[in-house]
């Protein structure tokens, strides 16, 4: 089942120039947490704007709960389309308590109803017992967690949230990541995610939409992404990762970053240096202490594939040193 559904989605802001979003596709389904991730200028910020309603797209669809939502020269207004937003930088009222700021959306209700809504509210984000205090009196943290209960009170079919963590310092960041992924899930909200920091989609997210130059990458889990990534681009962006060619290491076939190459994307945690059995022999060229590992760099020569570099992580407490000759092997 479909909640969201995007269908070949282009927008372009000026003739001429290169589109922020082109031939976008992906669907959510309902209680699902959807990410796009990308660098700035990826086109994420313009999906989740055509998402909102607040930009309209020159090409394709998007439908909502079976209702095409928006679509070239007509749309459903952003206030009429189910959605609520969190902002990065929450964007909550200052004159009104953290009661009034929450209440705000379902202000139609019946004020015992209002009451209840709040009151669950609070103790779903960590909150209960501060309905009384305004913005000013929060700490960032709780700004947050306040913003989070604003945009779920009116129990919207979707809940879009843009670069949510950006702004906490990291610590806290990390915290709030896991505490969203919580209340989304408790909540049973459906939500869509725009963040440029990987670690917040592979934290929260069901599944990962890659965007590089306003066109799709990869689609999948954060599993997926993270272990088998489809281009080096998505690679790379995700951390360090090697691509070796066919052979003992890179047994089976997955597409690398030309389009007739053959070989598999390995992290450096999956690699290790050892003294016997099979693998790739490399000469160590660096040697960087991170604390709880080594990150070593190797070149390597494999036959016909010719010299290449591997990098891996080695244990911190078993030291090693350029110009020694390793073998490689799979953890």
């Amino acid at each position: 089942m479909k909640l969201l559904e995007i269908h070949n989605l282009s927008k372009t802001y000026r003739a001429g120039t290169r589109p922020a979003v082109h031939g976008a596709s992906f669907a959510s389904a309902p209680g699902e947490i959807i990410s796009l991730v990308g660098e700035s200028g990826s086109g994420k910020t313009t999906l989740l704007r055509l998402i909102a309603g607040l930009e309209s797209p020159d090409q394709g669809t998007i439908t909502l709960a079976d209702r095409i939502i928006s679509a070239p020269g007509r749309g459903i207004q952003p206030e009429k389309r189910g959605i609520g937003m969190v902002f990065q930088h929450h964007a909550l009222f200052p004159h009104l308590t953290v009661e009034g700021n929450i209440s705000y959306g379902i202000r139609k209700l019946p004020r015992a109803q209002r009451a209840e809504t709040v009151s669950s509210l609070l103790e779903l984000v960590g909150l209960p017992g501060f309905g009384g205090r305004y913005p000013h009196q929060l700490s960032g943290g709780e700004r947050q967690r306040v913003a989070l209960a604003r945009a779920l009170a009116p129990r919207p079919e979707l809940l879009l949230l843009d670069e949510p963590f950006a702004s906490l310092d990291a610590g806290l960041r990390e915290e709030l990541r896991e505490e969203t992924r919580r209340v989304l899930k408790r909540h049973g909200s459906s939500a869509v995610f725009v963040t440029h920091d990987t670690a917040d989609a592979l934290t929260v997210a069901d599944r990962i939409v890659v965007l590089n130059q306003g066109t799709i990458q990869q689609i999948g889990t954060p599993a997926e992404i993270y272990g088998r990534p489809a281009s080096a681009y998505v690679a790379s962006f995700f951390g360090a990762c090697n691509f070796l060619p066919p052979g003992q290491l890179a047994t089976g076939r997955h597409i690398g970053p030309g389009a007739e190459s053959e070989g598999l994307w390995l992290r450096p945690e999956s690699l290790a240096l050892v003294r016997s059995g099979e693998g790739i022999t490399g000469i160590i060229t660096t040697v960087r202490f991170r604390g709880t590992h080594h990150e070593v760099i190797l070149d390597c020569h494999c036959g016909i594939h010719g010299t290449f570099t591997i990098q891996l992580h080695h244990p911190g407490d078993q030291p090693v040193a350029v110009g020694e000759t390793w073998l490689i092997g799979r953890r």
